[in-house]
């Protein structure tokens, strides 16, 4: 792909952008960077921008300027932009090739592709293949929703390499030539609906990550999943390779009693007990699974791959255990940004809980996930824009140890208040982050700080 003195759209100036710009800066690429938010300052963006990076950019806050479009060769849309949003119309409608940063990077790596998608498990699944695929080969790059831009990396990549791709729905949108040697589809349940408007939708953008592979390759799927079983029997163009918690499989990785198995033509070879791992619960038993079947596929010895899930702790905001003080111990699900992701950390409580919801309302539903409380849930703390929303679900099916807080810090204080010796608080809110926090991160971060200053 030729960049030199092409003229091209970025819009958005967080991580993914900024790497788009990086990689086509890199190649002598004239950009027009968009941020759409006008409260941005352009001195704070530039100021983001590595060095040599600003002769090649031409910075716009706000509108995408009258005419713009009719002069570029392409555009870049972070996963931010959605397809049904103005400025997108306007580059289809002009007749604009439109890649996301996802597809850009993928036709500059070099190496091969892992890529990984699901609603829920993408960060721990794709954190744990990196650390497997780390101890096989020299070269590994773990990039994309997990937080490193994969734009920003690909110019690194080299024919020896892999890039473990942590792939979001948004990233997936304007993904075309995209092809990934090995993918996974960890889940789908009901997240994002403000954006994919129907499950079905949903479902069909997140299938579109094996949609180039061929049948010599693998796609990693849940068997018990009721969007992907279907998928992966009649529609999936790459070999399924099946992982289950709940069935005993012929073929694949299951989980029963336990115990991981490895099923070939019915037979089952015992692969690791689940208290050999440091991760807890049912959701990271299944994550587990999946990155076994994703590094086998790729050719990782067993021995390789058991011996890195042995050592591999949790993941930041995905259930992880923070500390214990005065006999409570405090656990950061932040991660957890839809009910059934949530569902998953209560699961993994083994005491009585006060647990902390509510956020931005993303048009989910919550009854899946307060009937899951079952008698574990002993106060639900509520903040942020669906606090009242989730109350009145909770009302309706006789749940009423409910508590409302105006901000983050007196709901940390008041869970400590009532929280008793042999609790546990847990932060799974169920709703993502954005109108009080700018990310989960930053959420995660204010529990455990708060946390080890008690």
């Amino acid at each position: 792909m030729e960049l030199k003195d092409k003229k091209v759209l970025v819009v958005g100036t967080g991580r993914s952008g900024l790497g788009a710009v990086t990689l086509l800066s890199g190649h002598g690429a004239r950009i027009l960077l968009l941020d759409q938010n006008t409260k941005t300052s352009a001195e704070a963006v530039m100021t983001r921008l590595r060095e040599g990076e600003s002769d090649f950019v031409e910075l716009v806050i706000g509108d995408l300027p009258d005419g713009a479009e009719k002069t570029l060769d392409f555009a870049v849309l972070s996963p931010a932009v959605p397809m049904d949003s103005p400025v997108a119309k306007t580059l289809v409608k002009a007749g604009v090739p439109v890649l996301s940063e996802l597809e850009l990077a993928y036709r500059f790596d070099r190496g091969d592709v892992i890529a990984i998608t699901g609603t829920n498990g993408k960060t721990t699944t794709t954190t744990l293949t990196g650390e497997i695929m780390k101890a096989y080969k020299d070269e590994v790059y773990v990039v994309g929703n997990i937080g490193y831009s994969y734009a920003g990396a690909a110019d690194a990549t080299t024919e020896r390499s892999v890039s473990v791709a942590e792939v979001s729905s948004f990233q997936l949108e304007w993904a075309d030539e995209f092809h990934p040697r090995v993918s996974a589809i960890l889940n789908i349940t009901p997240d994002h609906l403000d954006r994919h408007y129907t499950m079905q939708n949903y479902a069909a953008v997140k299938e579109k990550i094996a949609r180039r592979q061929t049948q010599d390759e693998v796609c990693v799927l849940n068997y018990d999943d009721v969007w992907l079983r279907p998928f992966g029997e009649c529609l999936c163009p790459a070999k399924a390779v099946w992982f289950s918690s709940g069935t005993v499989l012929r073929d694949g990785f299951y989980l029963r009693d336990g115990v991981i198995y490895r099923a070939r033509n019915g037979v089952s070879q015992t692969l690791l007990y689940v208290s050999e791992m440091q991760l807890v619960g049912v959701c990271n038993a299944e994550n587990v699974m999946a990155a076994m079947a994703i590094a086998e596929a790729y050719g990782v010895p067993m021995e390789t791959i058991l011996d890195v899930i042995r050592k591999f702790p949790p993941v930041k905001d995905r259930i992880e255990f923070v500390g214990e003080k005065g006999g409570v111990r405090y656990y950061n699900d932040s991660k957890a940004t839809n009910p059934d992701a949530a569902i998953q950390g209560i699961k993994a409580m083994d005491r009585p809980t006060v647990l902390i919801g509510g956020g931005y309302d993303k048009h989910n539903e919550y009854g899946e996930w307060i009937d899951a409380f079952g008698g574990k849930v002993k106060e639900l703390v509520l903040i942020g824009q669906t606090r009242e929303a989730i109350a009145a679900a909770c009302r309706e099916r006789g749940f009423t140890s409910i508590h409302m807080c105006d901000t983050f810090e007196e709901c940390l204080q008041y869970c400590t208040s009532v929280a008793d010796k042999g609790d546990a608080v847990l932060l799974s809110p169920a709703c993502a982050s954005w109108g009080m926090f700018p990310n989960y991160e930053v959420r995660g971060d204010m529990f455990r700080d708060y946390v080890k200053g008690l």
